[in-house]
């Protein structure tokens, strides 16, 4: 997909907030410093609409993205990441589980994980809660330019094997460096954006 247009409309908290009308949604999941951002910078040909932080747990919204003004990207906050408080912590589950569990207008989830490391307790709990929640998940398996390829079979077998993967739920090997997986995942998106 060519993306001709994109800019960030809101940082919502709730969902008085969420743009009105019912283009479809996708909504981005993933650890803090998992490559969210730049996996939407990347996706959008974009160098930094999403910003991008050192620092984890950065984003604190639920951030949404309008692309050629027909569907949003929704960035939801990094989960996993110690530094903040409980309380903190608490607020922003309320505030995403109530956006993936009442949104109508979201199609799918994409979770992103580190192809690097088998997915952690946070990526399996994270899995399991949209499959209870019957929500259409992608897997994402970012920073596969780290990994040599003859490699990448194992890696990916690895987060199946611990996620447990769905037959059903597809998994994208993907590198915002190189931009490989970028179309498959195009692909894959855009068979829910027309539904």
């Amino acid at each position: 997909m060519k993306v001709n247009t994109a800019e960030i409309v809101i940082s919502a908290v709730g969902p008085k907030q969420y743009p009105e009308g019912n283009l479809p949604e996708i909504a981005l999941a993933g650890r803090s410093n998992v490559g969210k951002s730049s996996f939407i910078n990347k996706m959008i040909h974009r160098k930094n609409l999403a910003r991008t932080s050192s620092k984890p747990g950065k984003t604190q919204t639920l951030n949404f993205y309008i692309l050629n003004e027909s569907f949003y990207f929704v960035d939801v906050p990094g989960y996993g990441f110690a530094k903040v408080s409980k309380t903190e912590r608490e607020a922003w589950g309320k505030m995403i589980e109530q956006y993936l569990v009442e949104r109508d207008q979201l199609k799918a989830v994409v979770q992103l994980v580190d192809l690097r490391h088998p997915p952690s307790k946070d990526d399996v709990l994270m899995y399991e809660w949209l499959k209870y929640h019957e929500l259409p998940v992608i897997v994402v398996a970012t920073k596969s330019d780290k990994i040599p390829k003859g490699k990448w079979d194992k890696h990916k077998k690895v987060v199946k094997e611990t996620l447990n993967l769905d037959p059903a739920d597809k998994i994208v090997l993907f590198s915002s460096e190189t931009g490989h997986g970028k179309d498959e995942a195009w692909g894959v998106l855009n068979s829910y954006l027309s539904k």
